[in-house]
């Protein structure tokens, strides 16, 4: 039986580069975000998410989907997929590693094979697109 994890992210590239975090005791960086609680609309789990991971605050007038993705999950059982929908949006605040996160970075093309192999397919779209270099 397959298992669908049900997720939000915040694509957020920046000079050429897209913002990453690594949680905790993981290896894999991933486009942040996480998984939704029962009942929240896309915009609140992914205020909620960007707010507890990296401490600041989406704009929510700003924020617009680029597009929802859904391959394996990382670091789950074999067979259980991720629909992972992603979202841009302008932000306030300082970037920072919250209490589960343990670092962030900015990576270009040349590091997206760090990244969760679903994310792949956003850094692609973003070359295409000359946000990513």
């Amino acid at each position: 039986m397959t298992r669908t994890i049900d997720a939000v992210a915040w694509v957020h590239p920046a000079e050429g580069r897209l913002l990453t975090a690594r949680s905790r005791g993981k290896d894999v960086f991933y486009i942040p975000g996480g998984k939704r609680d029962p009942g929240e609309s896309d915009l609140e789990a992914l205020v909620r998410e960007v707010r507890e991971e990296l401490t600041v605050a989406l704009l929510p007038e700003t924020v617009a989907h680029l597009g929802t993705w859904t391959g394996p999950a990382d670091g789950q059982p074999e067979g259980t997929l991720v629909r992972m929908a992603c979202y841009t949006g302008e932000y306030r605040g300082t970037l920072a590693a919250s209490s589960e996160i343990e670092e962030i970075a900015w990576f270009g093309l040349a590091e997206k094979h760090r990244t969760a192999v679903l994310d792949h397919e956003v850094f692609d779209l973003l070359a295409a697109r000359g946000e990513v270099w």
